[in-house]
């Protein structure tokens, strides 16, 4: 059973969707994430990507965050989030964007919002498509202290530009990676060495 871990709405049962693309995050690894954010999700503004169920942005609210959004395009799935909001009395505090994710993050760049907190839960695939943080980037919807928390498989290769990874925590097959702005420095560092390969690659 999908439950609220702690918190405000501690023990309240979640809906799940019943079909086999949205995969909730386990319960050990949730808890794995919060111990390590716990600081950082009281007051916070989140961002819940590919939202699933919701059940990462309602422990967040849970756990003192001030407000979510959660974008999720899967119709049924989207209506699944706006059920478990109401069943934690949290609907206030949370929006529901049934939108593919880049045009989501496109629409809340031009409404001016950023977030603290991003928390993405891509299907594993779709990481070796394209890079979802890339519009996190170009949109600058990420607060200039602000934290992106991305699952992915452990095994699953995959560089974001733009940000520097912090940590990481492996846990059964996922792996759960920290994400903060890269300095400056840091990206001028690194495109730096990218022409320096490229020039001798040209000789």
């Amino acid at each position: 059973m999908l439950k609220v871990i702690r918190g405000l709405y501690k023990g309240k049962s979640l809906k799940r969707v019943s079909d086999p693309r949205v995969r909730p995050m386990p319960e050990k690894l949730k808890e794995a994430l919060f111990h390590v954010l716990e600081p950082e999700v009281r007051g916070a503004r989140v961002l819940d990507g590919f939202a699933g169920t919701g059940s990462v942005g309602i422990e967040a609210l849970s756990r003192g965050a001030k407000f979510a959004v959660f974008v999720e395009e899967f119709p049924a799935a989207a209506n699944v989030i706006r059920r478990n909001l109401d069943r934690c009395g949290a609907a206030e505090r949370g929006e529901v964007v049934a939108l593919e994710f880049n045009r989501a993050v496109i629409r809340l760049g031009k409404d001016g919002v950023r977030f603290d907190l991003v928390f993405l839960d891509p299907p594993y695939r779709l990481l070796d498509e394209r890079d979802p943080l890339k519009v996190i980037w170009k949109r600058d919807v990420l607060a200039p202290e602000g934290t992106i928390v991305l699952r992915r498989h452990k095994k699953t290769k995959f560089r974001p530009r733009f940000f520097a990874e912090e940590r990481t925590i492996e846990l059964g097959d996922d792996a759960l990676v920290f994400y903060v702005r890269e300095s400056l420095a840091g990206a001028e560092a690194r495109d730096g060495a990218k022409r320096r390969v490229l020039r001798k690659t040209r000789r």
